[in-house]
């Protein structure tokens, strides 16, 4: 309770800063704005607030969400999926791992956002082009962590594990992804914001809906307290989806003792 408390004085301080700061005639220009255009650069707190609340009141906003919420969650769940999979298939195949490591290496150099275009071409400018994006962003996450958690099980535990007479499919459920669920719990709370960026990137480079057409249409018209609103509902959102693979983590790991737990010991 008293974190939670803390954590929104902490948010309270920042929007009364950003309103502070941004308030005509609150306090005196610096010396470099003279012409106080900060509330023009950042917007007004206040501003933003109700570019929220009618957006939400009069509905304008659900359907927009509801395609960037639709392609993140896709995204998110499609390259998750990939990154598990194969991640554990070149983790438990040093072979396959050997012939595929360099062009897996090449792939996750390359700046991926640059694809957006040559998935708008392919998916067009609907829904898939932007889950697309979005699962290139994701895979990658997951995928080297699962790979890491299951190369760094102890061999000495997979030996005596053998010698008990546990089967390949046996070490799998019980050694090899408990071992790893700790690292792909990990790289889904970072994947959850790719998932968002994969959606977003592609709503701007061509869309008619979404939330990140509502920004780049807001931006067009330098209507910058929408751009702020926009950048919070989706904060808020992805917020909600992290929290969401919190539980789903908090469920599946309860073998896993907590710090506090280990603190003591």
């Amino acid at each position: 309770m008293r974190l939670r408390s803390l954590q929104i004085l902490v948010v309270c301080l920042l929007v009364a800063f950003w309103y502070v700061m941004t308030a005509p005639g609150l306090i005196p220009p610096f010396y470099f704005d003279k012409a106080n255009r900060a509330a023009f650069f950042f917007g007004e707190p206040q501003k933003v607030f109700w570019v929220i609340v009618e957006w939400f009141t009069t509905g304008e906003i659900f359907g927009h969400l509801g395609i960037t919420l639709l392609e993140t969650a896709l995204g998110f769940f499609i390259g998750s999926a990939f990154g598990l999979a194969i991640g554990l298939w070149l983790a438990l195949s040093p072979t396959a791992s050997a012939v595929m490591d360099p062009y897996i290496k090449g792939f996750n150099s390359m700046p991926r956002v640059v694809l957006a275009p040559i998935f708008a071409v392919w998916f067009g400018l609907g829904v898939w082009s932007k889950v697309a994006l979005g699962v290139t962003l994701v895979f990658f996450v997951v995928f080297f962590n699962v790979y890491q958690g299951v190369r760094e099980v102890s061999p000495n535990l997979i030996a005596n594990a053998r010698m008990l007479g546990a089967s390949r499919r046996q070490l799998l459920r019980s050694i090899y992804l408990p071992s790893a669920m700790s690292w792909v719990f990990a790289s889904l709370h970072n994947a959850v914001g790719l998932a968002f960026v994969g959606a977003v990137v592609g709503e701007y480079l061509g869309s008619s809906r979404g939330v990140g057409y509502l920004i780049l249409q807001a931006e067009g018209t330098f209507d910058i307290n929408t751009v702020f609103a926009g950048i919070l509902v989706l904060t808020a959102f992805a917020l909600a989806l992290d929290a969401a693979v919190g539980s789903v983590e908090r469920r599946l790991m309860t073998w896993q003792p907590r710090a506090s737990e280990t603190e003591k010991v």
